[in-house]
């Protein structure tokens, strides 16, 4: 096992991953002193915790917020445990919006394919995860709509058509430009001129 401390985060790589499961990696991180204010999740197998801040929390609060016009309170989730597609990936993600109808798995957990939207709000040193693997991860999942928004630079990047793997259609624009979902299953405008930058 490797475990990396920065200033933000804890980077925990487990050795021999492949024999391990997502659920045996979750019944151990559950078991470690993660203080309090932190969350964690599984991206290709290593576990990442870090931080939440509080820019971080008004912008997620402010999507939430947006997306309650349509979806009832039981259908968004943050910071909720959902199996990906890939080499372990149980992501936490910030904001995800369940279509109508979505039903747990035998495990009791919400299952990627009911999902209709999924927003990250960039932290700094985990970045690379929501450029990357998850971007990548989520289209493999043809989650339909995956919106990134990005304090440290002040934009939001939209991807939208997932298919064979990757996203089709990308848009990025400023934090004060709306996020137009109409034409996909959100079916809302989403408005970004109060998200904080860092």
């Amino acid at each position: 096992m490797t475990i990396e401390l920065t200033d933000s985060r804890i980077e925990i790589e487990m050795a021999d991953s492949d024999e391990l499961s997502l659920d045996m990696m979750f019944d151990w991180l559950e078991r470690m002193p993660v203080p309090e204010g932190y969350r964690a999740e599984i991206v290709e197998g290593a576990i990442y915790v870090s931080p939440q801040r509080d820019n971080h929390w008004d912008i997620i609060a402010a999507i939430y917020d947006q997306l309650r016009e349509k979806y009832p309170r039981k259908q968004l989730k943050s910071d909720v445990r959902i199996d990906f597609p890939g080499h372990l990936n149980g992501f936490a993600s910030d904001v995800i919006a369940l279509r109508d109808g979505a039903v747990k798995d035998h495990k009791g957990r919400w299952r990627y394919e009911d999902i209709e939207f999924v927003a990250e709000v960039i932290s700094r040193n985990t970045a690379r995860n929501d450029y990357g693997p998850k971007l990548e991860t989520y289209a493999v999942a043809e989650v339909p709509v995956y919106l990134i928004i990005d304090p440290c630079t002040g934009t939001w990047h939209l991807h939208t058509l997932p298919k064979d793997g990757k996203y089709h259609r990308y848009l990025t624009l400023d934090f004060g430009d709306p996020v137009d979902l109409t034409d996909t299953a959100v079916g809302l405008t989403l408005t970004t001129d109060e998200f904080p930058r860092d």
